[in-house]
């Protein structure tokens, strides 16, 4: 039977991208084959059957980048407040009857075949994340503001059980109410929000919904460095 609901894309390309140089966010640089980054991103959603509607957040000095056929929306200071003033709009423009596929532009090599993993999932549960089993050792350190400059003087804390420990991807996927919901109740409760992702909000501020987890793929890896444009 076919779905009732209208399934919108939101591509988060706000980034800076510092630690990838040069004066434009890593978004708007070019991967080997010519295009951009977010290009890239976009065209996988295009191709994607089931999305109806494709929102690109970017910082405002750039959003003439933003190419034709999609929305463009200014992001915020942070991740999170990208996520939120985007699911703001899409609440102005849609129906209830929505899922929110909210993605990493920096991501741009996701397959359609984890879009369509995640496709069935939507059908069948409120809330679906990507992840990936993680293969390394997880030290936890005493520093909440760890960066790779400041290694120094960190002391082990513990070691989690590493069958236990998954790497998020995205996109993560939600049913509209439930997003916005959840953001709100996020919003109104403090203003240092310390949650990296969306479905890390859900879990903290709505913890009695389960979210769902498929497996993701290591190719749908996040452009941080230089050397992952190549």
């Amino acid at each position: 039977m076919k779905s009732t609901f209208q399934n919108i894309a939101i591509l988060l390309a706000g980034g800076e991208g510092k630690r990838v140089g040069g004066d434009i966010p890593k978004q708007l640089r070019t991967l080997p084959d010519g295009r951009t980054v977010l290009q890239t991103c976009i065209d996988t959603f295009r191709l994607c059957p089931v999305i109806n509607d494709i929102w690109v957040v970017m910082h405002h000095d750039w959003l003439s980048y933003v190419p034709a056929g999609v929305h463009a929306i200014e992001g915020g200071k942070e991740r999170w407040e990208s996520s939120f003033r985007a699911i703001q709009a899409i609440c102005e423009h849609y129906q209830e009857n929505v899922n929110v596929w909210i993605h990493d532009a920096a991501r741009p090599f996701v397959s359609q075949a984890l879009l369509q993993r995640i496709r069935e999932a939507i059908a069948k549960y409120e809330a679906v994340s990507v992840a990936i089993p993680v293969t390394d050792t997880i030290y936890q350190v005493q520093s909440p503001t760890l960066s790779p400059s400041a290694t120094e003087n960190l002391t082990l804390q513990s070691v989690p059980l590493r069958s236990t420990m998954m790497r998020a991807q995205t996109p993560q996927v939600f049913r509209l109410p439930l997003i916005k919901k959840a953001f709100d109740l996020a919003v109104a409760a403090t203003n240092d929000i310390q949650v990296t992702d969306d479905a890390g909000i859900v879990l903290r501020y709505m913890p009695h919904i389960a979210i769902h987890i498929i497996p993701g793929e290591e190719a749908n890896r996040k452009i941080t460095f230089q050397e992952d444009l190549l």
